[in-house]
């Protein structure tokens, strides 16, 4: 009994990438130093890829225009001849019913044995949809209280006509705004109603209701975010049935790994951000997806000598211990390929930071899409690209279209308010790198 004890323990360790020991403390593929340091001594951790072989692998699929990408093909699958003797194959079973789709059941086939019986002989529990007029067949969009007149109206609006553009272009499509200073106003259920109609446009997969949450000067305690993503979450909810909900934040304590005197001072310097708390907006499913930035990354973690490349393993790893993408999605988010005017890297360069901020987070295991900046604006004015003027082309925007395998994964940001040429023109040429785009509206 205590063998299969410790035989089950040792399985569902392997299954999580954990390691029972049987190795010396110095075995190379080791990286205890990343866990905390309450975790148990019979739990160690070990790199089922080192960075520097998610590096390679990152190369060998990427190289000479993904050839070897391109040259695989599926493995055959195998067969089974149930003819050949001492082969056994299940029963088939009866496959005499025959009709179409649509047809009436065959007598005794249909368990439900006709309409439901309500208590009291009533029919109130049940109504036959066939017996529903036109006038009675709501969209989803009228139950939740938005008119069809002001699901159309959005439509006409340059944001609507963007999440055509978008659709139509091949992207899936979020629209992205905050509701914070909404929420703070006291007009949460009006910017609801607002974003709601455009969110019930064909096409729409979500909406994005905040970003930099808890990390900008909105808020000023924690309970006060979780108040304002339980309202708003229930808001939406209510208003766009069907529509994923998603929010935007990074959390720098995650960056620290094991280092003690890190977290402690990111703690303080950042309460708001609480790993515990954003884990439990997840939990609780008020968001379906959350998206963490890396723009710290490079240095927040100077002082205790963790470089970007280190705080993004210890980042991925602490969610992935969490379990979070059990209970969303979770993305990267990263502005890196953009610069002043456009991008200045050069194809290799553009591959190696790739490698750094795209496949590595795929290939965590823990991030499973990421969105990269493609233009924005800062203060000062300047306007940042990855892309030329007028959409001009250069090496990073020439890597970024060869990875067709995971463009689904890829999205962008994008403001039809600000466009680069046209709003249509714009997203067809983002297409040819991304999966999805998020739709700024005011």
């Amino acid at each position: 009994m205590r063998f299969r004890k410790i035989f089950v323990i040792g399985l569902a360790l392997s299954l999580l990438g954990i390691g029972v020991p049987a190795w010396s403390d110095n075995d190379p593929r080791s990286c205890n130093d990343l866990m905390s340091s309450d975790t148990p001594a019979y739990v160690v951790c070990k790199w089922m890829a080192t960075p520097e072989e998610a590096a390679d692998i990152a190369r060998f699929w990427l190289d000479n225009d993904g050839e070897n990408m391109r040259n695989t093909v599926p493995v055959d699958s195998p067969t089974i001849d149930c003819t050949e003797a001492g082969n056994t194959c299940p029963e088939v079973p009866d496959d005499s019913i025959t009709g179409d789709v649509g047809d009436p059941d065959p007598a005794g086939e249909n368990d439900g044995g006709g309409t439901p019986e309500c208590e009291g002989g009533t029919k109130d529990c049940y109504v036959d949809p066939s017996e529903l007029s036109t006038a009675e067949v709501k969209t989803a969009a009228e139950t939740a209280e938005l008119s069809a007149a002001e699901v159309k109206t959005a439509a006409e609006t340059a944001e609507g006509q963007a999440v055509k553009a978008a659709t139509e272009a091949g992207l899936r499509v979020w629209i992205d705004t905050d509701l914070a200073d909404d929420w703070k106003a006291g007009k949460l259920a009006e910017a609801v109603k607002r974003v709601g109609a455009l969110a019930m446009q064909q096409g729409v997969t979500g909406i994005r209701f905040s970003s930099q949450l808890g990390y900008n000067q909105t808020f000023t305690s924690a309970d006060e975010i979780d108040k304002f993503v339980t309202e708003a979450a229930a808001a939406l909810r209510d208003a766009v049935p069907g529509r994923k909900l998603a929010v935007h934040t990074v959390v720098p304590v995650l960056g620290c790994g094991a280092n003690e005197a890190c977290k402690t001072e990111l703690g303080k310097k950042y309460p708001l951000l609480d790993p515990e708390r954003v884990g439990a907006w997840l939990s609780k499913g008020l968001v379906d997806q959350l998206s963490l930035d890396n723009g710290h990354l490079a240095t927040e973690y100077a002082t205790w000598k963790i470089d970007a490349a280190t705080a993004q393993r210890n980042q991925w790893i602490q969610v992935r211990a969490r379990a979070w993408d059990a209970y969303a999605t979770i993305g990267a988010e990263d502005a890196v390929f953009t610069a002043p005017g456009s991008s200045k890297l050069t194809a290799e360069q553009a591959l190696k930071t790739i490698t750094e901020r795209v496949a590595t987070p795929l290939q965590s295991d823990a991030a499973e899409t990421v969105t990269l900046w493609t233009r924005w604006q800062d203060p000062k004015g300047a306007v940042n690209r990855v892309l030329g003027e007028k959409l001009a082309g250069n090496a990073t925007w020439e890597q970024l279209t060869r990875l067709s395998e995971v463009k689904p994964r890829l999205a962008t940001l994008y403001n039809p308010a600000t466009p680069e040429v046209d709003v249509a023109t714009d997203l067809k040429k983002y297409a040819e790198a991304f999966g999805q785009v998020y739709l700024a509206a005011a």
